[in-house]
């Protein structure tokens, strides 16, 4: 099933139940790979295209959360956390810490990194493996830590 079916049947079961909150956040996503789909030239879109709209979704919504947060704006935060968890449950399973650092480990070792320098070299080569699975803020600061 792709994400767009997935996203139209529970569409379906928001309008049902009336949530007018989950239904509008399920429509954004909807559009945002509609979107994507009339970008790229094409309406299916393959599950690695949607996972970047939908974690460039996901992104942008805890990006403002936090500058709502440290505005003091509960109000605009408290309805932007319950976007993030829906949004999340679309998402594949997050990585641990211990099963990210395998992979931070395993991939400085097969780009011989050796120091800060090689961190972009590092960077390229992880993204692709983790792509969904885990924060990229989280990603460099393990990376960070194991070159240093």
């Amino acid at each position: 099933m792709s994400m767009l079916d997935r996203l139209n049947e529970d569409m379906k079961t928001a309008m049902r139940n009336k949530e007018k909150e989950r239904l509008s956040v399920i429509r954004m996503l909807k559009s945002s790979l509609q979107n994507e789909g009339y970008k790229v030239g094409r309406s299916d879109l393959t599950e690695d295209e949607e996972l970047t709209v939908l974690s460039r979704e996901l992104k942008q919504r805890k990006d403002s959360y936090a500058e709502f947060k440290s505005a003091g704006r509960d109000d605009l935060s408290d309805k932007l956390q319950d976007e993030i968890a829906l949004i999340e449950t679309y998402m594949p399973r997050q990585l641990t810490e211990e099963e990210l650092e395998v992979i931070v480990i395993e991939t400085i070792n097969e780009t011989n990194a050796s120091s800060k320098a090689d961190m972009g070299k590092v960077m390229s080569s992880i993204m692709p493996k983790v792509k969904g699975k885990a924060d990229g803020a989280r990603i460099n600061k393990m990376v960070l830590q194991h070159l240093s």
